[in-house]
């Protein structure tokens, strides 16, 4: 099953300047997507589009076969359940003034999904790792995989299709790292997850595809491990001269 397809997507935040050129990429249900490139390459831009926090300036998206159109409130609560992200930073991620319990529980409640809340959290506390306890305290009394940990939980919680990680681990130390990529591929046994990262090494553990980007453009897409073996694009086999490999690697 299709979730996500673009076609012919450009983007620019100015008129003057595009950031993204033609973009076409389909994810599929199962099929994780890893999209990798230097800082400037139009990954973060690209994350704003598959979420929907920008719109595209010509071509389309669509999600499960009908338009991601962010001004119609109806499709895009059922969108944003089905369509999670983790991002980079877990330190500025979560707000500090709310307990774990209540940073979970959000976008169950301000999606109005029809659940046991507490049991909720409770199971994505579990899948995560992290006891029960967790839930009544604050995000200064965890480190920083814990908090990784916890903002893995939120998106989580609601059971969505999609999970986009951006740069996921890259702000914790090599230890917590390979701990977080454990789990998500322990979670993406369950769900299809987007991982945008500059390391093409780390995409290459969790991702059976990989899309490359350079200056806005897709240079190379395909399988990962054919894309590894045989780079044909000669900025991939840049990425992959100066990328040190992930232990499990």
């Amino acid at each position: 099953m299709t979730l996500l397809d673009l076609s012919g997507v450009s983007f620019g935040y100015t008129k003057t300047k595009p950031v993204l050129h033609g973009i076409d990429l389909t994810v599929t249900a199962g099929d994780n997507l890893g999209i990798v490139g230097e800082s400037g390459s139009g990954k973060t831009t690209l994350l704003k589009l598959l979420i929907g926090l920008e719109r595209v300036s010509t071509g389309a998206i669509a999600f499960r076969g009908n338009p991601l159109d962010t001004s119609d409130r109806a499709f895009m609560r059922g969108f944003r359940r089905s369509v999670q992200a983790v991002f980079q930073d877990p330190y500025s991620s979560l707000d500090p003034r709310q307990r774990v319990f209540d940073i979970i529980a959000e976008p169950l409640r301000s999606l109005k999904v029809d659940t046991d809340i507490a049991a909720a959290v409770m199971q994505a506390l579990k899948d995560v790792d992290l006891p029960a306890d967790a839930a009544v305290r604050y995000p200064h009394e965890f480190s920083g995989g814990q908090r990784q940990r916890i903002a893995i939980a939120r998106a989580i919680v609601a059971k969505p299709d999609l999970i986009i990680a951006d740069e996921v681990v890259s702000a914790l130390d090599l230890t917590t790292r390979t701990r977080i990529i454990d789990l998500l591929r322990t979670l993406s046994e369950r769900m299809t997850f987007i991982v945008v990262s500059h390391d093409i090494a780390l995409v290459a553990l969790l991702c059976e595809r990989l899309v490359v980007l350079e200056k806005g453009r897709i240079v190379e897409q395909g399988a990962t491990r054919e894309i590894l073996a045989r780079p044909k694009h000669s900025y991939t086999q840049k990425l992959l001269a100066s990328t040190p490999r992930m232990p499990g690697g």
